[in-house]
C-alpha cells in the first residue's frame, strides 16, 4: 500500500507538467491506486493498475479525457506497459473480495439456499478481518444542524462509551442524510481512542457471508464467520432493511445480536425506516432494536444545506472564486440529500476546470448545473401561480414577466410578482431570480424593497396586491 502511494505521488508530480493544478484538484485529488497486478498480454508482461475514484462522474471523466495520459505516465514510472482500470470507492466498501461480488448478484432465494461442499474442497480462511472504515468520515467534518443534532450528539456519546450508554444504537432516515457518515465517525473515533475491535458491514455483506458459511459447512469458515461477527467489540450494520426478505439470515443475525448484547458489546444499526416500520423483520428483532436508543435524521433545512455546500467546497483550489449567492442557489435547488449536494459541487468545479472563469457567479453556476438541477430549478408551482395571477391582473403574459423588457407596464408588475414570490413562498433570491429570466440577486432584492416601500403609501397598489392574492387562493 505504501508503494502504491509513492507511485501515485510520482504520477501526480509528472501530471503537473501536463495539466493545470485546478484540473488536478478537480479530477485527481480524491483518487488513489487501489491495486497493481502483474499480467500477460500477447506474450508480453504488463501491469494492470486499478485506480479508485470517489464518484461515477469523475470515473467517466477520467476515462474520456485522461486515460491515455494516465497510461503513458504510469508506463514511464513502472517501465512496463500498463492497462488502467477504475473502481468506485463504494464498490470496494460493499465488496471486499470476488466471492462477495458474485454473491451480491445472486437472487434473494439463492442467498438463502444451503449448499454443502466436501470438506476437502473448501478453502482455508485465516486472513485478518478488516474493519471496513472510511477514514475521511469523522465527527469533525459532519455538518450539524437542527435536523441531525440529536443523532450527532447521541453518536458521539456512543463513541465515547461504547456498550455502556445506548445499546443498541439505531439510526434511521432517508438515504443521503448522513447515517453512514455517522456510523464511520463512531468507528473511527473508537479505533483512534481505544484498542477495541470495530467492524462495519452492510446488510448485503452480512447476507453474503452467511451464504458462504452455509456453502462451506464443515470447514473452518464457520469459525471464521463467528469470529468475525461475534469476536468483536463494536458491530455496525448498515441498511438493516435489506434483511427483510432474508428470513434465515435474520435468524443468524438474531443469534449474533444476542451474543454481542450479552457481552455488553456495542451494536449500531442504520435503516431507511424506524424499527416499527420494518414489518417484514421478525418481531423479536424489532423488539431488540428498541432496547437502546432510536434517533431519526431529518432532511436538512436551507441553512444547513448552505453549510453543507460550504463544507464540500473546503480545500478546492477555486473555492475562493465562488460568490455567496451561488452557495445559496445550490442549497436552494439541491435535493435533501448530501450526495446530491456533493454532486452539484463536483460538477460546478469540473465545469470551472474546463472553462477557467475569473469568478463563479450565479450565471456561471446556472450554466454549469443546468442539467443536474433542472428537475428542481425551473418550475415551482407556487411561483408559477403567482406569476400567472400577476400577469392576468395586469393583462400581460408570464413570458413578459420573464423577459428582458423594461417598459413600465411590464417592469412594475414584474417587481410586484417578485415581491409576492419572496413574501409568500420559502424560495431564495437566486431561485426567484432564475424564474424571472435569470435575474441576479441584487435585482430581486431591489424589487422586493421597492414594492415593500410603495405599499406603505400606495393604496392602489395595496388593493392590487390584495386582489392578486385572492386570485392565487
Amino acid at each position: 500500500m505504501e508503494e502504491n502511494n509513492l507511485i501515485w505521488q510520482n504520477f501526480i508530480g509528472l501530471l503537473k507538467n501536463r495539466i493545470s493544478t485546478v484540473s488536478i484538484n478537480s479530477w485527481f485529488k480524491y483518487c488513489k491506486i487501489y491495486k497493481i497486478e502483474d499480467s500477460v498480454e500477447d506474450n508480453k508482461a504488463i501491469k494492470i493498475i486499478t485506480i479508485m475514484t470517489s464518484s461515477l462522474f469523475i470515473k467517466e471523466a477520467l476515462i474520456k479525457r485522461y486515460l491515455e495520459t494516465i497510461e503513458e505516465l504510469m508506463e514511464s514510472i513502472l517501465g512496463k506497459s500498463c492497462n488502467i482500470e477504475f473502481v468506485l470507492e463504494e464498490e470496494i466498501i460493499n465488496s471486499k473480495n470476488d466471492e462477495s461480488e458474485k454473491a451480491a448478484t445472486a437472487s434473494r432465494d439463492e442467498l438463502e439456499t444451503k449448499i454443502d461442499f466436501p470438506v476437502e474442497n473448501t478453502p482455508t480462511y485465516q486472513q485478518p478481518i478488516e474493519n471496513n472504515l472510511i477514514d475521511k468520515y469523522s465527527f469533525e467534518n459532519f455538518v450539524v444542524g437542527e435536523s441531525n443534532r440529536l443523532a450527532h450528539t447521541a453518536a458521539l456519546s456512543v463513541a465515547e462509551q461504547p456498550g455502556k450508554l445506548y445499546n443498541p444504537f439505531f439510526i434511521h432516515g432517508k438515504s443521503g442524510l448522513g447515517k453512514t457518515h455517522l456510523m464511520h465517525a463512531i468507528g473511527n473515533y473508537i479505533k483512534s481512542t481505544s484498542g477495541k475491535r470495530v467492524l462495519y458491514v452492510t446488510s448485503e455483506k452480512f447476507i453474503n457471508d452467511f451464504r458462504l458459511m452455509n456453502m462451506n459447512k464443515g470447514s473452518n469458515y464457520v469459525q471464521f464467520f463467528k469470529d468475525k461477527y461475534r469476536g468483536i467489540d463494536v458491530l455496525m450494520i448498515d441498511d438493516i432493511q435489506c434483511l427483510e426478505k432474508a428470513e434465515k439470515t435474520q435468524q443468524e443475525f438474531f443469534h449474533t445480536f444476542n451474543s454481542l448484547y450479552d457481552m455488553n458489546k456495542q451494536i449500531i444499526i442504520s435503516s431507511d425506516r424506524s424499527p416499527d416500520d420494518l414489518k417484514l423483520l421478525e418481531e423479536r428483532l424489532r423488539t431488540r432494536f428498541s432496547w437502546g436508543l432510536t434517533v431519526n435524521i431529518y432532511p436538512p433545512d436551507i441553512d444547513l444545506k448552505k453549510r453543507i455546500v460550504k463544507n464540500k467546497m473546503l480545500g478546492h483550489a477555486v473555492a475562493s472564486l465562488v460568490e455567496e449567492n451561488v452557495i445559496e442557489y445550490i442549497a436552494a435547488n439541491s435535493e435533501n440529500d448530501v450526495r446530491h449536494i456533493e454532486g452539484a459541487v463536483t460538477r460546478l468545479y469540473a465545469y470551472a476546470a474546463m472553462m477557467g472563469p475569473h469568478r463563479i457567479d450565479l450565471e456561471f453556476a446556472n450554466e454549469a448545473l443546468r442539467d443536474y438541477l433542472k428537475n428542481s430549478v425551473y418550475m415551482d408551482s407556487n411561483i408559477a401561480k403567482i406569476q400567472k395571477a400577476v400577469a392576468d391582473y395586469y393583462k400581460i403574459t408570464v413570458e413578459d414577466l420573464k423577459s428582458k423588457k423594461r417598459t413600465s407596464n411590464i417592469n412594475y408588475p414584474r417587481q410586484v410578482a417578485i415581491y409576492l414570490c419572496r413574501t409568500y413562498t420559502d424560495e431564495s433570491f437566486p431561485k426567484i431570480g432564475l424564474e424571472f429570466g435569470n435575474r441576479d440577486h441584487s435585482t430581486i432584492m431591489y424589487a422586493c424593497d421597492k414594492i415593500k416601500e410603495d405599499l406603505e403609501n400606495n393604496l392602489q397598489l395595496k388593493e392590487a396586491v390584495k386582489e392578486i392574492k385572492n386570485n392565487i387562493g
